[in-house]
Order: structure tokens, then sequence, then C-alpha cells
């Protein structure tokens, strides 16, 4: 399949859009509120936690009346400290993801990465899943507001020397379609993650796609589009 010589740049989030964390995630936030004497959550309950950053994770885990300095620093040193260890315990690539970036590479598209997860862990991440293969790759530092701030993509765009017109973003959650738009790029909205259509479609996503092979139509789409 021909691709669009339109969309230069592929931007990806990573958690429930490259791989599927969720379970890693919710054991590392069960034992800091487990170790500081906090009920856990079920593991599906975390679909709807995650998406904003770790500081909101762990905000939205506590039980009302608990967030405080204190309580939350002791609560992230404990995630941090599970976590490192346990990353990849059982995080894994969806089905068809390595295909999809294998096919955007060989049709020189470029990749990158940005996520609201601590840059340190989605370096990590990227590089055990997926070495050799983004062209970027950007988490939550200080110095860079969280997603849905357009400022991770447009740091992005601007190491990769790329158009914004030329960029699509894909993710799982309303945060990323509004990332996109906030940025003035395309948002194609993934079903395989953690969110459902009806966030994605409320919050605009311009495409909605079922599995990741649906990106490679798209970028046919747009190119028709473009003609």
């Amino acid at each position: 399949m021909g691709l669009s010589v339109l969309i230069k740049l592929a931007i990806f989030d990573l958690d429930g859009t490259l791989v599927n964390s969720l379970e890693d995630l919710a054991d590392a936030v069960n034992y800091a509120l487990r170790k500081n004497g906090f009920p856990e959550h079920e593991t599906d309950e975390y679909r709807y936690l995650v998406g904003n950053g770790l500081a909101i994770l762990i905000k939205r885990a506590l039980p009302d009346g608990f967030c405080n300095e204190e309580t939350e620093t002791a609560i992230k040193s404990d995630f941090d400290f599970y976590y490192n260890n346990h990353y990849c315990s059982k995080t894994k690539p969806y089905d068809g993801i390595l295909e999809l970036l294998k096919t955007l590479k060989e049709n020189g598209i470029k990749l990158a990465v940005a996520s609201n997860k601590p840059d340190t862990f989605a370096k990590i991440i990227v590089e055990h899943f997926f070495k050799d293969t983004f062209d970027f790759v950007s988490g939550k530092t200080d110095s860079i507001p969280k997603k849905p701030a357009p400022d991770i993509v447009f740091k992005i765009i601007e190491e990769l020397g790329v158009d914004k017109k030329n960029c699509i973003f894909a993710g799982d959650s309303d945060v990323d379609v509004l990332t996109a738009k906030n940025a003035g790029i395309i948002s194609a909205g993934c079903l395989w993650g953690f969110r459902d259509f009806d966030e994605l479609n409320k919050a605009g996503a311009d495409y909605i796609l079922s599995k990741p092979c649906e990106m490679l139509e798209v970028f046919n789409i747009i190119k028709g589009r473009a003609c």
C-alpha cells in the first residue's frame, strides 16, 4: 500500500495507544496505596484514572480528603520504586502496532511519542519495546506543560523539522484528541486503548480507529482529499 506523501510525521501517545500498560500502572499505584495504608482500586478502574500524568493519577487514586503534599510525595516515591522494577512485567505492545510502525517507517514517515508519563519512564519503555524505531520521544518534564497543552507537539515538530499541516496525532483519550486540536494538527482516536468511542467522538477526533492498521487507510484518505 502506498502511503500519502502529505503526512510526514505520526505522533503517538504511549500508554493505551502503543502499549497496554494498564496492569503495571495499576499494580504500581496499588502497591503505593497499600504501603501507605490506603484502599486499592480494581485494575479496570485505572482506565479512567490515567491519562493526565502521574500527579493527577495519584490524586485520583487517593480517597477524598487525603490529597496533600506529604501524602502525594510518599505515594509517588513508592510508585516510582515499584514501577522502576515492574514497568514491563505485564506491559506489551498492542496487536498490530509493531507492524504499523514498520510500515510507516519503511514509507519514510517520521515517528514520535508524546506522553504524559514521566519522561524517564517514557524513554525507558519506548527503548525497551521499540528500539531504534522512533525519531523523537518526549514524556512529561517540568519544562513542558502536560497534554492537552500543545507544547509537547510543538517541541516535536520543531525538533523534527516538519510543518504541522503534515502531522497526525494518535491517542486513546480525549486528552490526546484535545492536544492535537490545540496544536492544530489532525487527530486519530484509538479504540483499542483505555477509553471508548463516545469519549473520542465527543472530543472531536477527526478519525476514530478500531485497530492500528486502519491508520494506513487514514493516510490514503487524507492523500485523496489533498489531490
